[in-house]
């Protein structure tokens, strides 16, 4: 009988320790593995993929973390990286090489445009930014020597939608592989592989670890995708620490505890703010206001993650005023923490982006009503 979501998040991936029976999983603080044979030890170094012999390579603790990842995507496989960014990097590095093109949505993390507009094409990869929301325009940018389509599956940061399924059907008639950045919702409210994505990534600095005390990245896809993401990690050093493995294995037990909070707090974040005499704007996909809102009802199931974006009245001296009267939640860049954060941007025509955390709801609005 198939486990379920919440009972994998907590099992799968992980044994007791066959040396001592420890009931967690052991941290393998280690550089090297030692072998009882010089046979044993050539063996290992001739096939590093399915051997322990170097942890920038493989490590135990990373393994359990993968093969956990792994059952939470419903993929054959998974590998973690050093950061989101390393898995970005790695998911582009085995789907294209100089000489082909690749689309990527318009809308996304701003160090993954920066590795879009100025690494890819050092590389020689040509890049064309696409509205993924307009399907034509993405068929319309579509050439001979386009191998790749990367989106994110909610949008960093204005909240667009990345219609998983309809993309699939662009990549099946031109023979491209769709990766999907799935930070925003974490597999506990979306598996892309089950809707088309042959590359699923995360930065598991947010959500998956979920407590903003490491940096982290995973990837997931077939077997095959995989091993290749491997040799590249393993090329280019970007292999994930066992302590960093073992806190982002910690956090993915209460993921869908987690992620059923954030959702749930920025729904009612989201319609409080909108009724607002002092907010212009929310975005955020659980609102009817939201012009995707019929998509993320048929997509998100489970809830509709824990960011949103909003713009209060005025220009940067009252998104600043806001941003500084918040004496609960701090400022900063990242997401996915179990505590609120407020990330002004002004280059951005003033968006302010939340991430919504698990305080208890009350004074989350309190906090916010306070600083409008």
């Amino acid at each position: 009988m198939a486990r379920k979501f919440s009972t994998r998040a907590i099992h799968d991936g992980e044994d007791r320790d066959s040396a001592t029976r420890a009931h967690n999983t052991p941290i393998y603080q280690t550089a090297t593995f030692a072998f009882d044979t010089a046979e044993e030890m050539a063996q290992a170094i001739n096939d590093p993929l399915d051997h322990f012999f170097y942890s920038r390579t493989a490590n135990p603790t990373n393994a359990a973390l993968e093969r956990k990842i792994a059952s939470l995507e419903g993929t054959e496989a998974a590998l973690v990286t050093s950061s989101g960014m390393a898995a970005v990097a790695i998911s582009i590095l085995i789907s294209a090489k100089a000489g082909d093109h690749v689309l990527v949505t318009n809308d996304l993390f701003v160090i993954s445009r920066q590795f879009f507009e100025q690494d890819c094409p050092d590389m020689g990869i040509e890049v064309t930014f696409i509205d993924v929301r307009d399907l034509n325009q993405v068929t319309r940018a579509v050439r001979p020597n386009t191998k790749a389509i990367f989106i994110e599956t909610i949008t960093n940061p204005n909240i667009y939608i990345s219609d998983l399924r309809e993309l699939r059907k662009i990549a099946d008639e031109h023979e491209l592989a769709l990766i999907a950045d799935n930070t925003f919702l974490s597999p506990a409210l979306l598996q892309p592989a089950e809707l088309g994505a042959d590359i699923v990534l995360h930065s598991a600095t947010k959500y998956i670890s979920g407590h903003g005390d490491t940096v982290a990245g995973v990837l997931a896809g077939s077997d095959a995708d995989m091993r290749k993401a491997r040799l590249k990690l393993d090329s280019y050093g970007q292999c994930l620490s066992p302590l960093a493995s073992w806190l982002v294995m910690r956090g993915v037990r209460t993921l869908p505890l987690r992620m059923r909070q954030h959702s749930e707090n920025a729904l009612a974040l989201a319609r409080h703010l909108e009724s607002h005499d002092r907010v212009d704007w929310v975005k955020y996909p659980g609102l009817e206001s939201h012009p995707q809102h019929a998509l993320a009802n048929e997509m998100l199931e489970l809830g509709y993650g824990g960011i949103l974006s909003f713009r209060v009245q005025g220009g940067v001296d009252e998104m600043n005023r806001f941003a500084n009267a918040h004496e609960l939640f701090g400022k900063g860049v990242s997401l996915g923490d179990v505590c609120t954060l407020v990330y002004p941007q002004p280059w951005r025509d003033n968006l302010i982006r939340i991430s919504v955390g698990c305080e208890d709801i009350d004074d989350i609005v309190a906090e916010f009503d306070g600083a409008l």
